[in-house]
């Protein structure tokens, strides 16, 4: 089974350490929020993994999947909100990096961008500019975006960020839908609610601490 396993990880910046995150193992299928107050290392841990930063010690060891294959989805930057392009010129995008040395998407990809249009629900404004869409829109356009690169793991930091009560139940189900179809899911988030769908949390405190969601939403409601 593909997994990603942690070995004694400490994570930061120009070998300034963040976090002492310590080692565990993200099995396939597994649904993982990742919650701490800012500054706590959820990000630098996330970019560490995407091995968009090195680690400052210990290693994070990819089984059965390549790191490019990995989906990512962040907060929407100004950039992305307008960016001059169609709804699925932008979903297509997400294929860059498998395009290798072709200059042009394959039918198979543009079948599997449409597939994932539709399945996060953006579909029906798929010729409409990206920066015309309001957030919950955009946001479901850059989570299809994400799944042209993901081959069974999503990562996202804070994607509900800025959306509003409505957009964030869509995009919940939008998330736990991909969950039972077998997507490994790891989110950063400061929205409890998204507890509830989870199987594990990985909490950053004084000690990074990796639990069961059910331990630690008891935990809270204890300590509440």
């Amino acid at each position: 089974m593909s997994s990603i396993e942690i070995k004694n990880l400490i994570v930061g910046y120009d070998h300034q350490q963040t976090a002492a995150v310590g080692s565990f193992i993200i099995s396939k299928g597994d649904y993982v929020c990742i919650v701490g107050e800012n500054g706590s290392g959820k990000t630098t841990f996330m970019k560490t993994i995407l091995g968009l930063l090195k680690p400052v010690s210990g290693t994070v060891q990819f089984n059965g999947i390549r790191p490019k294959e990995i989906g990512w989805l962040s907060q929407q930057t100004a950039v992305q909100k307008n960016f001059p392009a169609s709804v699925r010129e932008v979903v297509l995008s997400g294929f860059a990096g498998k395009l290798a040395y072709r200059f042009f998407y394959t039918k198979q990809e543009k079948q599997q961008a449409e597939n994932n249009m539709k399945l996060t629900g953006c579909i029906a404004y798929q010729d409409r500019c990206f920066r015309e869409l309001s957030g919950g829109q955009a946001q479901r356009a850059l989570l299809a975006r994400a799944l042209g690169a993901a081959d069974g793991y999503l990562l996202m930091d804070e994607p509900m960020a800025g959306l509003d009560p409505q957009a964030q139940s869509t995009f919940y189900q939008c998330i736990e839908e991909l969950h039972k179809k077998g997507m490994t899911i790891l989110m950063i988030t400061h929205d409890h609610r998204s507890l509830a769908y989870a199987d594990q949390v990985i909490s950053f405190a004084q000690e990074v601490k990796i639990m069961a969601a059910h331990e630690y939403l008891m935990r809270v409601k204890n300590v509440g």
